[in-house]
């Protein structure tokens, strides 16, 4: 934990910080270590969530389609930045929750992909 003193609008206030590893493999933060390996759900896969609030610009996998851990599977504007969400694993999509224009908050489920 990490002590700040931070100043706004003229009041002073004190502020703990807690700095948190971020997994570059997944999408998620703050994700509990019990599910470390996969994040897994009742339709056995791994989920691609959205990290952040914004808007789906273009899905670019299709469903049964094989991808590569890395790979490109949608784009999200978000602050109007575009954000490149990839795949955390090798596999095959198997559900796509998202589509062109829609509307996500952080943490929503994009994309199942069933691992190799």
């Amino acid at each position: 934990m990490k002590n700040y003193e931070i100043t706004v609008n003229g009041r002073v206030y004190q502020v703990s910080v807690k700095e948190i590893e971020r997994k570059q493999d997944k999408n998620i933060e703050n994700e509990p270590a019990s599910s470390a390996k996969n994040n897994t759900s009742q339709l056995d896969g791994v989920m691609i969530t959205s990290p952040m609030p914004g808007r789906i610009l273009s899905v670019k996998v299709q469903k049964n389609q094989s991808v590569k851990a890395g790979e490109t599977v949608c784009l999200l504007e978000a602050m109007k930045m575009e954000n490149e969400i990839v795949a955390p694993v090798d596999g095959v999509v198997s559900q796509i929750k998202a589509q062109s224009n829609q509307s996500v908050e952080a943490g929503e489920v994009l994309i199942l992909i069933t691992p190799n």
